[in-house]
């Protein structure tokens, strides 16, 4: 059998695939500690369940506009004039099977074979794939100082004749950095200057921690978004916990969503109808539901921070929203995909490896999960690699003696 080249070059998604296989441990009863997950634990909000089982009762549900009903574009769209004060129209809104088809309709919508998109180390392990499958060249920066955010300059020395888009996603997916204002400002005004879409990824922006605020790019621009080459992405995986209805959306001008709406028609057409209705009900129905999201996060994330702490060698950033650290193992493993084996096969804990983000000798640990079993992750880890820490495990009833000791 003779495959494409684009087919022979597209890697799987590698935390799609650690989700299978710590759902085929599980099935064998194995006692697995899934830290590598991007899906939070709560219940999808009783409003959007309400409005999903009223259409699902109806027994009417039929085919809808490709680019999604009424009643969620008109959500959609007060949703972004109270969360960005920016008043747009339906033509400028598209609704999609899931934030990452936006964002795939969108390159298939810009990208010219060779054209180049540009986006900071460490990404979400998506970018590159997409990037080729519509036909572009993945350009990655990373910043110098070893941080997670590059500055201006690094971005510009990467810019060429080929450069077609900038992609930012603050809060980070894997790191939980949010650039700071006056970054996200500057890039905005170097794209408009150049020319270039800016893709502002802004799935996590509401789940931000220590009462910060999310960056509103469209603080930073005087264009009309007819004329404005800015979309901004977003969805109800995250902030609603509602990953399984696979709803997203992009507002941007009238030309290109038009474009993504046309391609959409010839990929799967609208997004499933009932999942429609639950985004309905979620956007217009009672939000404490991301406030309490919030909070459980931002506590589970001062818990994991303690126990970095007191792990001698690693090294971490704090994040600032999201449900992510991104921290450094190199001190123990220099590649992150053997010690992301090592652990699933020593102490049954699912972790990312930080080589599928851009970044060697990190490794992806969510906190999105319970608080306790957050905790024991992390114990797991700690025992595995610290020759400090106690010497033995439990992992379920098996006892099991570190041995190097």
């Amino acid at each position: 059998m003779s495959l494409s080249q684009l087919a022979r070059t597209i890697h799987e998604s590698a935390t799609l695939k650690l989700n299978q296989t710590a759902a085929q441990l599980r099935d064998k009863g194995e006692p697995v500690i899934h830290l590598g997950g991007g899906e939070p634990k709560s219940k999808t909000p009783i409003d959007a369940i309400v409005a999903c089982t009223g259409v699902l009762n109806s027994g009417d549900i039929k085919y809808t506009p490709v680019d999604g009903i009424p009643a969620l574009k008109k959500a959609i769209i007060r949703y972004t004039e109270e969360h960005y004060s920016r008043v747009v129209k339906p033509a400028n809104v598209i609704a999609s099977s899931g934030a990452k088809q936006s964002i795939m309709v969108l390159l298939h919508s810009i990208l010219d074979p060779k054209d180049e998109v540009i986006f900071p180390a460490p990404y979400w392990v998506s970018y590159p794939e997409m990037v080729k499958l519509a036909g572009g060249v993945p350009v990655v920066v990373t910043a110098e100082d070893g941080s997670f955010c590059p500055t201006i300059e690094e971005f510009e020395a990467a810019m060429g004749s080929y450069t077609k888009a900038v992609i930012l996603n603050s809060p980070n997916n894997p790191s939980g950095v949010m650039y700071a204002p006056e970054f996200v400002s500057d890039l905005v005004q170097l794209c408009e200057k150049r020319d270039i879409w800016l893709i502002m990824d802004d799935t996590y922006n509401r789940l931000v921690f220590d009462g910060r605020q999310p960056v509103n790019c469209y603080e930073y621009t005087k264009t009309d978004i007819e004329q404005s080459k800015m979309v901004v992405i977003n969805c109800v995986s995250k902030m609603y916990a509602m990953t399984g209805f696979r709803i997203g959306w992009a507002v941007g001008n009238k030309e290109v969503v038009t474009s993504m709406a046309t391609i959409q028609s010839q990929q799967t057409s609208s997004p499933a109808t009932p999942s429609q209705w639950a985004a309905v009900g979620a956007l217009n129905g009672v939000q404490s539901s991301i406030d309490s999201l919030r909070l459980t996060l931002e506590n589970n994330r001062n818990i994991l921070m303690d126990h970095y702490r007191a792990f001698p060698g690693v090294k971490v950033t704090c994040p600032m929203g999201a449900f992510y650290t991104f921290p450094d193992f190199s001190a123990y493993y220099k590649d992150s995909q053997k010690l992301s084996q090592f652990l699933l096969e020593k102490v049954r804990v699912v972790t990312v490896p930080g080589k599928e983000f851009g970044m060697e000798g990190h490794l992806r640990i969510s906190f999105c999960g319970g608080a306790k079993e957050t905790t024991e992750g992390i114990e797991r880890i700690r025992w595995a690699l610290d020759p400090t820490s106690p010497n033995e495990l439990y992992l379920g009833d098996r006892r099991l003696v570190r041995d190097w000791m």
